[in-house]
């Protein structure tokens, strides 16, 4: 998979890409299709493994090339070690999480970096919907509150203080609309809010 190819299926995957550094060793947290990791083995030479429960998504992984483990992440990432791999992602899938800390605290234990997106609750069109007493519905919020796997809903403030209050470095914060940055009022303006963090070092 090419980059273009990339950007026209997923911008906000193409532009979170970036971030990963050639050859690296990645982890990718509810992997979906396998998309992103298919782009980062076939075009940055990286290697690493998915974690995906659903059968379809899994079996699609598969097809893409990508070394797949199924396995629910609500269980935690006990099988690999500290520090096994240089990023670790987890994008759009961490607000479908009963127990968001633990996992996130999880998964910046097993990388050297974590990326972690999701959607931001604070984008102004869901502030509309609110208003007018209506559950937001949007691309990066597409379903009902009836059928919606998310169980958690944020803002980019939010999620700032979690990571100050579980001892992490906020290396990068980007809010992306349409896969592009936004950089006036991105808590607003952003629909999709994306995280670059590490352990804090201890002096």
């Amino acid at each position: 998979m090419t980059f273009d190819e990339l950007s026209a299926l997923r911008p906000d995957l193409a532009f979170i890409a970036h971030w990963v550094p050639n050859n690296a060793h990645v982890l990718d947290v509810g992997c979906g299709e396998g998309v992103m990791l298919q782009y980062l083995q076939s075009d940055k030479e990286c290697s690493g493994y998915g974690i995906e429960i659903a059968d379809d998504k899994v079996l699609a992984s598969t097809h893409r090339g990508v070394n797949v483990i199924q396995q629910d992440m609500e269980k935690g990432l006990s099988i690999f070690g500290d520090n096994s791999f240089d990023t670790v992602l987890c994008l759009s899938s961490l607000q479908m999480m009963k127990q968001v800390e633990p996992l996130l605290r999880d998964i910046v234990r097993v990388g050297a970096e974590a990326i972690v997106s999701f959607p931001n609750f604070a984008y102004w069109p869901h502030r509309v919907a609110l208003l007018k007493g209506r559950m937001p519905v949007s691309k990066s919020l597409p379903y009902q509150w009836y059928d919606t796997p998310n169980v958690r809903c944020a803002t980019i403030n939010d999620f700032r203080e979690l990571a100050e209050e579980c001892g992490l470095e906020v290396i990068e914060c980007v809010a992306l609309a349409e896969g592009k940055m936004v950089s006036v009022l991105p808590n607003l303006r952003g629909d999709l809010a994306v995280f670059r963090l590490r352990k804090k070092a201890v002096h």
